[in-house]
């Protein structure tokens, strides 16, 4: 229990378990430890350096003899603020990266990545997880049945998403269906409802920067979440073209 946390808060496997082991004696030679641990002289040795830099043992000379200990429980507490620290400036970087990795990514050639979803809920988790990266101001573009979407979620869960859209103010572009008539417009959302007849749907499609959600409505629920520029600006460009032309 003691090493899994110690391994939750950045701790490697064989570092949580030599602190640990340390903790329990005063101090202890490197044949020692290897005893205890199981872990060969060889491994040990850039182990110990290891939980030497973050602080957390030191080296101490008994009889002459290199000998290793804990430093007290309280360093861990240095530790992980060191590592919040880190984790902060990483995150400011991160901002200045993604674009540049964006930028190598385009220049070696996309790779669509596909997640597949089952049922309901993970119609529901591929939802949330779609909603978590929007950011204010974008635009994200959809197709569906209504009359579907009303039937397999509640008005609970569909608000849900719509409040998080409206609160990053996220704009829509939708074509839809709904055999009970036009939809009123609202603030933010551009819609064109098609002919339920004529053009039946039973997916959802949800298409926001480089991400494509297809879920699947109909008899079997289930869907796929694609990631790849060049597919979602194909079907936004689709979308447009619907738009500029049922508009005229």
């Amino acid at each position: 229990m003691l090493e899994k946390y110690l391994q939750e808060i950045g701790l490697g496997d064989k570092e949580a378990t030599v602190y640990a082991a340390l903790l329990q004696v005063d101090n202890d030679s490197v044949l020692d430890l290897s005893k205890k641990t199981k872990i060969n002289r060889t491994t040990i040795y850039p182990v110990l350096d290891s939980l030497a830099k973050k602080g957390l043992i030191s080296e101490v000379k008994v009889d002459k003899k290199i000998r290793y200990q804990a430093e007290p429980p309280e360093r861990l507490e240095t530790y992980v603020e060191r590592q919040k620290v880190v984790l902060e400036e990483q995150s400011k970087r991160l901002k200045d990266i993604i674009p540049q990795l964006k930028g190598v990514q385009r220049e070696s050639g996309e790779r669509p990545v596909v997640k597949y979803f089952e049922g309901r809920e993970g119609i529901i988790s591929s939802m949330e997880e779609l909603s978590r990266l929007q950011k204010t101001g974008d635009t994200q573009y959809m197709i569906y049945s209504r009359d579907l979407v009303e039937e397999l979620f509640t008005e609970t869960e569909r608000q849900k998403f719509k409040k998080i859209r409206k609160g990053k103010n996220v704009q829509v572009k939708v074509l839809y269906t709904y055999s009970k008539g036009d939809l009123p417009e609202q603030s933010g959302s551009t819609r064109i409802r098609l002919d339920d007849k004529k053009y039946p749907i039973t997916c959802d499609i949800s298409i926001y920067n480089d991400q494509v959600k297809i879920s699947i409505l109909g008899k079997s629920l289930s869907g796929i979440t694609i990631t790849s520029q060049d597919l979602a600006q194909t079907l936004r460009s689709l979308i447009d073209f619907y738009f500029d032309n049922l508009r005229k």
